[in-house]
């Protein structure tokens, strides 16, 4: 059984289905998913979510995207909301300098404030990184402090950047990328880094791995990821599973 990481099951592309994936999960072979927020309503969405199915986690808080919409008002509401039960992480939460959506100073604001709250409460929190990874470093050293841990989401920086993350408490979580043929830091990430500190996600619905690129992805694509890495590894996909969600389940204590 597998582990999705990162899959954004309230997203519109799932309106028609979302309950046929979600009820078809142990068919496909995965065992939990983790559902990120971007925002205040899929924070909302990501907890009920949660609660109403027992194989699914929830993640509040405000993509980098989405920080022009925050204020204090709504930093209290998702505290609120990373109280309650089955919610695991604060996320996801960063900066994204390929977009810009939201101003970067803005988006360096709210994400210290999310990363000072995961401190607050005693949470893990998952990063958006997106051409940014020098400014993400500096503020996790900034923001330091005993008990820091998290999950770089969708790596797609290099080797070294991922040994300083993990030298800091996080995990590095690999998505379909990697299964691209031009991906060659990503496979050498995958191939370098020690397997207990990889998780593997879709991202859904985006970022569909080979063969199924150009469609919408979902949770059970995480299989091809998973059989990249074996490849990469020279290990078998069994032993991905279960490394991968055994990295998984004693990150986040389940």
């Amino acid at each position: 059984m597998l582990i999705d990481s990162h899959a954004h099951i309230d997203d519109r592309r799932f309106d028609t289905d979302r309950e046929k994936i979600i009820q078809n999960m142990e068919n496909d072979g995965i065992d939990i998913i983790l559902h990120p927020a971007v925002d205040l309503t899929s924070s909302v969405k990501a907890v009920n979510t949660a609660h109403k199915y027992d194989n699914i986690y929830a993640a509040v808080g405000f993509h980098p995207h989405s920080a022009k919409e925050m204020d204090e008002d709504s930093l209290e509401i998702i505290k609120s909301l990373a109280k309650k039960d089955k919610v695991i992480a604060i996320g996801e939460i960063g900066l994204d300098y390929h977009y810009d959506n939201s101003p970067r100073d803005i988006q360096r604001k709210w994400f210290k404030e999310q990363i000072r709250l995961a401190k607050e409460l005693n949470m893990p929190f998952i990063v958006h990184d997106r051409e940014a990874h020098g400014d993400i470093l500096k503020i996790f050293k900034e923001e330091n402090y005993k008990g820091m841990r998290g999950i770089i989401h969708c790596y797609s920086g290099s080797y070294e950047m991922a040994q300083e993350f993990i030298k800091l408490g996080f995990l590095i979580s690999i998505a379909g990328p990697v299964t691209f043929r031009n991906a060659s830091r990503a496979k050498e990430v995958v191939r370098k880094l020690p397997l207990d500190k990889l998780l593997i996600e879709t991202d859904s619905p985006y970022l569909s791995p080979e063969p199924k690129r150009g469609r919408r992805n979902e949770p059970a694509y995480v299989r091809y990821v998973a059989s990249e890495i074996a490849e990469i590894k020279n290990l078998t996909l069994d032993k991905i599973a279960e490394t991968t969600s055994e990295n998984f389940i004693n990150f986040f204590n389940l």
